[in-house]
């Protein structure tokens, strides 16, 4: 991934050098030289471009070292400002999001099941305080991202209601619905792979360029990070990873049949300790012991069978596991995954990192945003690859 000294590409030499900064935290000119092959002269006036146009903020100087002191340069968090939107199975989500991932305000509310109606109300009601509250005006905001299962209309057998009801989402243009409502550019995404995109945005770690993503929420989805950006696929449906085949696994043959929190409720009720209403993500699930555990072997041993089967396909490096639960149950999650696939035949396949996300539930309403950021100010291959 290098860089053009050509004034013609100017758009695209800024792009990478906010791509590297997100990508390391802070850069310094010489670091940026080295990294893009472009001349210092090049780099100095994309620096003093970006910071003029609020993008960057100077850090410390940094002294103790050969020649003059450096100074490093940091994404400005005021630069951009993002509404994310998540239209989800059992709740809404909206959140205002800066330029580097942090949340300035956030609205939630829960539903029984979507309706084009319901998701308009919303929007109407908590919009206006949401950008009050944050000082923030409607002009400030850069663009808008909706997050949305595909096919939503598929699954109106776990609503508990009838198919003529979700069919109107069927052809439903939720962006225009929506355009007179939400701020800026609208730009819609499936919602597990929007939550892949906050994970590559504004995770708090380098995730490494060819990762495998899931997200567990009422279903399963996730994404696919590929040579150094989310690989979305020709119809936008890669990371889909429901219908994977589950080897030996009693309940089915899908990874959705094991590792769904779908399942869990349903573990719940056979355990007589809690009916199907979901849980909120911020809770103490200790509670839901022992149906909790054995749910989070069930899924463990599932997603091993999805890994294996993923990268025999694709030479990943890393496996991410999130979802909309807590954070120490996404840690026992991905300890046991990681001793799962220990015990499987990978066949030659490189054992993959296993690593957890960094947002849970609100990563779906992050990633919207992020979306929007990662097409407008992101580079797709990392640098040093070929």
């Amino acid at each position: 991934m290098k860089g053009s000294n050509q004034t013609t590409v100017r758009d695209n030499n800024e792009r990478l050098v906010l791509h590297l900064i997100r990508r390391h935290g802070a850069m310094t000119k010489a670091e940026a030289t080295r990294e893009t092959g472009l001349s210092p002269n090049a780099i100095s006036v994309i620096f003093n471009a970006l910071e003029e146009d609020g993008f960057l903020l100077r850090g410390e100087r940094m002294r103790g070292r050969i020649g003059q002191p450096s100074t490093p340069l940091r994404l400005n968090p005021d630069a951009r400002f993002h509404i994310g939107l998540k239209i989800g199975r059992r709740g809404f989500d909206m959140v205002v999001v800066d330029f580097c991932g942090g949340i300035r305000a956030r609205c939630q509310q829960a539903h029984d099941y979507p309706t084009p109606e319901r998701i308009v109300a919303f929007v109407r009601a908590e919009l206006e305080n949401m950008l009050r509250d944050t000082g923030i005006s409607a002009e400030a905001i850069a663009g808008s991202g909706i997050a949305i299962p595909s096919q939503l209309w598929h699954w109106s057998g776990d609503f508990g209601v009838s198919q003529s009801e979700m069919d109107v989402w069927r052809d439903h243009d939720i962006a225009a619905t929506l355009e007179d409502i939400l701020p800026g550019p609208i730009l819609v995404e499936n919602d597990a792979t929007a939550a892949c995109y906050a994970e590559w945005v504004f995770g708090g770690r380098r995730i490494k360029p060819d990762s495998l993503y899931f997200f567990i929420g009422t279903f399963i989805g996730g994404g696919v990070v590929l040579d150094g950006g989310v690989f979305r696929g020709c119809r936008g449906n890669a990371g889909a990873f429901g219908p994977l085949r589950i080897p030996e696994e009693p309940g089915g043959t899908r990874l959705v049949d094991h590792a769904s929190l779908s399942v869990l409720y349903q573990m719940l009720q056979r355990q007589g300790s809690h009916d199907a209403t979901p849980f909120a993500p911020d809770q103490d699930w200790n509670a839901l012991e022992p149906a909790l555990s054995d749910w989070i072997l069930r899924s463990a041993r599932s997603l091993a069978h999805a890994v294996v089967s993923a990268s025999a396909v694709i030479d990943f490096e890393e496996v991410i596991i999130d979802g909309a639960f807590p954070s120490d149950v996404r840690g026992r999650l991905a300890r046991i995954l990681e001793s799962r696939l220990s015990l499987l035949d990978l066949g030659g396949i490189p054992h993959p990192e296993v690593s957890q996300g960094s947002f849970g539930g609100v990563a779906r309403a992050m990633g919207a945003a992020a979306a929007h950021i990662c097409n407008r100010y992101m580079i797709r291959q990392e640098p040093g690859r070929d």
